[in-house]
């Protein structure tokens, strides 16, 4: 039987986090053990998890983690950051950083004073690296004034907000909590920037015209400096659980590893922002509003994927296609072993994107924020359109197809013709 969510308190909550004990850990799914992570937004730091939430669609449905509501440390912080900065996979200046987006929310009472200080450690240090911080909760005045006193790490604040009104699905949906922090941020940030992350949009949850408009316009009044889309992950664990509360899950069991948001509504969304008429840019991925909003190239290199970027600003356009520039063969493998990688791993440098095997998720996406450019699993090559998001809800032309299909084939005939 599932569970039914507990009410949240936004004043509530352990403000002294208990370190977990060993035996508590060992207990722990092996992801959700993992300090650290390599995402595609950012060397991800998550040494504190629990989370009183309840989002639905929460991707700790998914590691046995949803019913921790109390935030809990794994480490002392001090312990983390150092973990952190002699990371193999960091690089002071480069590489993108997250922190808590796995397990918890950074700003809730008990997590906020760690979220603080691994900014300003690495400030000390510092770091002028990217750091992506996600939260629907309580951002304040002194919190802002804390953020704009770094003078090194560079801070980008996501507030989670898409106009999901059904508590069932989303409980801070009954309050005003996370948009009375976007204009709390958006209104004392000078250096910080400040992204309004429209995530998730799912049919029939808030897909309608109305509930897009004030989206829109949540972010125009504020006057965020982006607004960043996409979908959720349809698993069977989360959709049990909504399922179990008397909430209507589309997707059938069309379980996916990537987010779903078909084409139809992907196509709404951009119409919909047209149709508004406000100047903040809107980006189908976290890291081109991030890069954008800091005026740099996207260390992602989705330019590889022009498609993308059909909505981008043109100088946002330009920085990235005077920045996107294919890895030599020798300066790959010189990055593999940098990284501490195979240097035998396959690879084929394609117009875009590198085609790799055997890497795996993590380590492609270690490259891909050095290179900033494109690394695709040849298991997983992204189709025209798509965007790196689930399949379904796509059409594919026979050259699409056949595109994916042949991945695997030009990969082999690489190697074979490299062994010669």
């Amino acid at each position: 039987m599932t569970s039914q969510p507990v009410p949240i308190s936004l004043s509530s909550g352990p403000r002294k986090l208990r370190l977990m004990p060993a035996a508590e850990q060992d207990g722990l799914d092996p992801y959700m053990a993992q300090i650290i992570t390599n995402r595609k937004s950012g060397l991800s730091l998550n040494h504190v998890i629990g989370c009183p939430l309840d989002c639905g669609y929460c991707v700790r449905h998914f590691w046995g983690n949803f019913e921790q509501k109390i935030p809990q440390l794994l480490i002392p912080t001090h312990e983390a950051v150092t973990l952190l900065v002699s990371h193999p996979e960091f690089r002071p200046d480069t590489t993108p950083l997250q922190i808590f987006n796995k397990a918890t929310d950074p700003f809730l009472p008990g997590v906020k004073p760690h979220t603080f200080e691994v900014l300003e450690e690495l400030d000390r240090l510092g770091m002028r690296n990217l750091v992506l911080i996600i939260t629907r909760f309580h951002v304040t005045e002194d919190d802002m004034r804390r953020l704009e006193a770094l003078s090194y790490v560079r801070p980008t604040l996501l507030f989670t907000y898409s106009g999901i009104a059904d508590a069932r699905v989303e409980p801070i949906a009954k309050t005003t909590t996370t948009v009375d922090s976007i204009v709390v941020a958006a209104g004392h940030r000078k250096r910080t920037k400040v992204i309004l992350y429209w995530r998730p949009i799912v049919p029939h949850w808030n897909d309608d015209p109305a509930t897009m408009a004030h989206v829109l316009k949540v972010a125009d009044a504020a006057g965020v400096d982006a607004i960043v889309f996409t979908g959720y992950y349809h698993k069977e664990e989360n959709a049990s659980y909504l399922r179990g509360l008397g909430v209507p899950v589309p997707y059938a069991e069309n379980w996916q590893r990537r987010k779903m948001l078909p084409e139809d509504l992907d196509r709404r969304v951009v119409q919909a922002w047209r149709d508004s008429g406000i100047s903040i840019p809107l980006f189908r991925k976290t890291s081109c509003g991030v890069t954008a909003s800091w005026e740099i190239a996207d260390y992602n290199g989705h330019l590889g994927v022009p498609e993308l970027c059909d909505i981008c600003p043109a100088e946002q356009v330009a920085r990235c296609k005077a920045a996107l520039r294919p890895p030599s063969e020798a300066e790959f493998i010189a990055a593999l072993e940098s990284f501490g990688f195979d240097p035998t791993t396959p690879f084929l440098v394609e117009d875009g994107h590198v085609l790799t095997a055997t890497l795996g998720e993590q380590r492609r996406y270690a490259l891909q924020h050095w290179f900033g450019y494109q690394m695709w699993e040849v298991e997983h090559p992204h189709a025209r359109g798509a965007h790196g998001r689930a399949l379904a809800g796509y059409k594919l032309d026979p050259a699409e197809q056949a595109q994916l299909d042949g991945a695997r084939a030009r990969l082999a005939e690489a190697a074979r013709h490299e062994d010669d």
